[in-house]
């Protein structure tokens, strides 16, 4: 099966709602890292007079199967977002250059002290470290974006030992899994995607971790004593009584995947049950974090 990959640079104020449209309309999945003020050339983006735009720009990258033509989803998501794309690279991808390429830019990632995101096919750099071992496949959460790695320490930080944890948007299942390995007695994840759904819970198997992974759809009743969810600003805003109601009072809430400007935004939706602490920022992305009143 070939994949095609839609490569797009948009003002980083664009970017979440570009990707939210990418995935609507039909990409299998939409990456987001920071560009800079600079294109992929290594040349500033001019503005419409001509002068170099200083604006913080981020780079998106749409998988797509071949059942969608590029062309017509870019256009798709064009008109359900209203964001304007000034550039755009096509690529043609066969399914095994596309895993080849993944496994060749995932290498291990030190994120603290003591804890490793280790790719499947690599070997330990640090046999007596926490090693999380992890194959993402198509599913968001390798370690590598600043989103994660806020929330992996904000973890680390916050489970002293026999803690429930609720990873919403768990993705790959990373931060579940890491919960375990720091000590939660318990963590399920929860995904509105039934294939990274499929993915977390073989990569729970992969670490010997006893994580849930539910679909979105299906019933979610505990009171976690720590709940965390690194996706996108604008579903962070819309899930804020639900992702509420699941953290016991007096536990603690993270969320992330937000950019430094609209941190306000998602801080005025939660206000009313969360007592926020000072925020953390790593590359232009937030976490905001804080206990459940």
């Amino acid at each position: 099966m070939a994949f095609t990959s839609l490569v797009l640079e948009v003002p980083s104020a664009d970017a979440e709602n570009l990707s939210d449209a990418l995935l609507e309309a039909g990409a299998w999945s939409v990456t987001c890292e920071d560009a800079g003020g600079r294109s992929a050339s290594g040349l500033s983006h001019p503005d419409i007079a001509g002068q170099a735009d200083p604006s913080p720009r981020a780079r998106l990258t749409a998988l797509c199967g071949t059942q969608h033509d590029p062309e017509q989803l870019l256009q798709c998501a064009r008109d359900i977002s209203g964001v304007t794309v000034r550039s755009c690279e096509l690529h043609r991808i066969p399914d095994e250059d596309w895993v080849a390429r993944s496994r060749k830019e995932f290498s291990p990632i030190r994120v603290s002290a003591r804890l490793w995101i280790v790719p499947s096919w690599h070997s330990a750099p640090e046999p007596g470290a926490i090693n999380l071992v992890l194959d993402p496949g198509l599913a968001f959460g390798t370690g590598s974006h600043a989103s994660t790695r806020l929330c992996l320490q904000w973890l680390e930080r916050s489970i002293t030992g026999g803690e429930t944890v609720l990873d919403y948007g768990c993705g790959s299942g990373i931060l579940a899994i890491a919960a375990m390995k720091f000590g939660a007695a318990r963590a399920v994840g929860v995904d509105i995607d039934p294939d990274a759904v499929a993915e977390a819970r073989a990569n729970a198997r992969r670490n010997g971790t006893a994580c849930e992974f539910l679909e979105s759809s299906s019933p979610l009743t505990l009171a976690a004593d720590l709940v965390v969810a690194n996706i996108l600003t604008n579903p962070l805003k819309i899930l804020a009584p639900i992702l509420a109601s699941r953290c016991r009072r007096g536990g603690r809430i993270a969320l992330s995947g937000i950019l430094l400007e609209q941190a306000d935004e998602v801080r005025i939706c939660y206000a009313p049950w969360v007592a926020f602490e000072a925020p953390a920022e790593e590359g232009g992305w937030v976490r905001l974090s804080g206990v459940r009143v």
